[in-house]
């Protein structure tokens, strides 16, 4: 399905809008118009790709009705794999069928991530940033409904990432809210072949998997300020803490060591990927 050369001729990148769904239909119906109204209002051609990740629930009927009257595409995973496996297959699928110039839009579809911050994600992704996060650090950010325990876990993994993996410009490592130049994570996949997302079965590690291997590749980053509204959430908690932080102690070691780690091993991909220059794959790095 790739449609590079037409959206080009159009003179305006598309919105490619990705959803991980897992039993979301009491608030997905709602949440999907909302986004459908800001992308239209944006003037820009837009898709909506939704994974379901094999929901017990009414998800896939839902998003069956909705397909027949907005330009979304769905996935199937017959089997619940995860949010690695899906958004691995999610970026992938963007990846195969948007232009470069396109932006890729990664949500939440539990009605935590409000839509209306797109614009200005758009915004600075044309100001000049290839990932744009939304985040709960930056002046005017925060969250409602969360609980003062997950409120301290959650500042204390970021403030261990911070440490640990040092991404100038960056406060917030967790939120899967952001926004992609498609170039960026088509070099990615490029780059890193199926190990883009390679820790696939721990939890939500892919969410800051992304944004370190983009890093590696030298990456622009901006945040906007956002409210998380963990208030407005009407499905159950996906995380599994114990897995996530598992795979957060992997990827500090993967990252470091042995031998220079990550940063090491595809330093030099990095650069030949910022020069424009053919890269191999990363499981071919050093044959």
């Amino acid at each position: 399905m790739r449609r590079g050369a037409g959206a080009a001729s159009r003179g305006r990148g598309v919105i490619w809008v990705l959803l991980p769904a897992f039993n979301e239909e009491p608030s997905l119906a709602a949440f999907v118009g909302r986004i459908a109204t800001i992308c239209a209002a944006s003037g820009a051609p837009y898709r909506i790709v939704v994974c379901d990740d094999g929901s017990a629930d009414g998800t896939r009927r839902v998003l069956g009705e909705l397909a027949s009257s907005l330009p979304i595409e769905i996935i199937d995973h017959k089997l619940n794999r995860g949010l690695g496996e899906t958004s691995r297959d999610l970026f992938e699928h963007a990846a195969e069928a948007a232009a470069p110039d396109d932006i890729l839009v990664r949500m939440d579809c539990d009605d935590t991530h409000s839509p209306e911050l797109i614009p200005a994600m758009l915004a600075a992704i044309a100001a000049g940033a290839d990932v744009v996060i939304a985040s709960r650090f930056r002046p005017g950010g925060g969250q409602r409904g969360v609980d003062g325990y997950r409120a301290f876990v959650s500042r204390a993994a970021n403030l261990f990432m911070r440490v640990v993996f040092r991404v100038p410009g960056v406060r917030e490592y967790s939120c899967g809210y952001r926004a992609y130049r498609a170039a960026a994570i088509q070099r990615a996949i490029a780059v890193y072949g199926n190990n883009f997302i390679q820790l696939k079965g721990l939890g939500f590690t892919c969410t800051l998997e992304k944004l370190i291997k983009l890093d590696l590749l030298g990456a622009r980053f901006a945040e906007v300020p956002f409210v998380l509204r963990y208030d407005r959430k009407l499905s159950g908690s996906k995380m599994a803490s114990s897995i996530t932080t598992l795979g957060y102690l992997v990827m500090a070691v993967l990252y470091h060591w042995p031998w220079g780690g990550w940063r090491r091993t595809y330093a030099h991909l990095g650069a030949e990927a910022a020069r424009g220059a053919a890269v191999p794959a990363a499981g071919d790095a050093g044959r």
